[in-house]
């Protein structure tokens, strides 16, 4: 079933990982994507490939801390295809510092991708999803939004509790505009971002540390957002997704 036809989405960070799955399954369901990442190959790669398979895709190099690449980013959205339905929050940035090694500049670095980029998304976007009757915004958040983690990564996890709040705070605003936001917050998936720790110890702990004794895949994350993005989810907002193998169960 094609829940998305005649639909128009754009997917942050969709060059790799849980954004690229997402671009994929988003276009799988009907909907043209605007993918966008700052990695332009592998961003053009991804949406070629969407088009190969007889998808509608084009891509666009995007910044999310700048305002005024996400004015274009959502501009090439309504030249292009007419307008804008959904919007994914994807692109993001970690770290592994304690706080007392992370920098003011790191620190601010990683609020800026992870936080203030789901901001200016939202607020730049706002004009095109209202006018969409089946506007829906996911922001991809993390258990590590929920949880402090391993007590590592504060810049990662501040920003990532924020979009949690933000999420929730949007959606009443704009539930009389029949916008949905929702958050999805993933646990350990199996992405290039994991690679360094392949076959170590810290990849074991990983799946130790999930109920279900696996690393999820970035397809399950995907089918998430397919879920909230559609009409299956239309009485659904400011709800908090999480896709983590039972990780935040324990």
């Amino acid at each position: 079933m094609r829940r998305l036809e005649e639909r128009v989405a754009l997917v942050t960070g969709a060059a790799s990982g849980i954004g690229h799955a997402t671009a994929f399954r988003l276009a799988q369901e009907g909907a043209a994507v605007v993918v966008t990442d700052i990695e332009d190959e592998a961003g053009e790669l991804t949406a070629k490939n969407i088009r190969d398979g007889g998808g509608r895709a084009v891509f666009v190099h995007h910044d999310v801390t700048s305002e005024s690449e996400w004015q274009h980013a959502v501009e090439t959205a309504a030249h292009e295809f007419g307008g804008l339905d959904i919007l994914v929050n994807n692109a993001g940035h970690g770290d592994l510092a304690t706080i007392e090694e992370t920098s003011l500049e790191d620190y601010e670095r990683t609020v800026s991708i992870d936080q203030t980029g789901v901001f200016l998304g939202m607020k730049v976007a706002a004009s095109l999803l209202a006018q969409s009757p089946h506007g829906s915004v996911i922001n991809i958040s993390s258990i590590f939004g929920t949880s402090g983690g391993f007590g590592t990564s504060p810049a990662y996890h501040a920003a990532k509790g924020a979009v949690r709040t933000l999420t929730k705070n949007v959606a009443l605003h704009w539930a009389e505009k029949h916008i949905r936001v929702n958050s999805i917050h993933p646990g350990f998936i199996d992405t290039p971002i994991l690679e360094p720790a392949r076959g170590t110890e810290f990849e074991q702990v990983m799946i130790d540390l999930t109920p279900m004794g696996r690393l999820g895949r970035p397809q399950e994350v995907a089918a998430g957002v397919a879920y909230l993005a559609s009409d299956d989810a239309s009485f659904v907002t400011g709800l908090e997704l999480y896709i983590d193998g039972g990780y935040m169960a324990r």
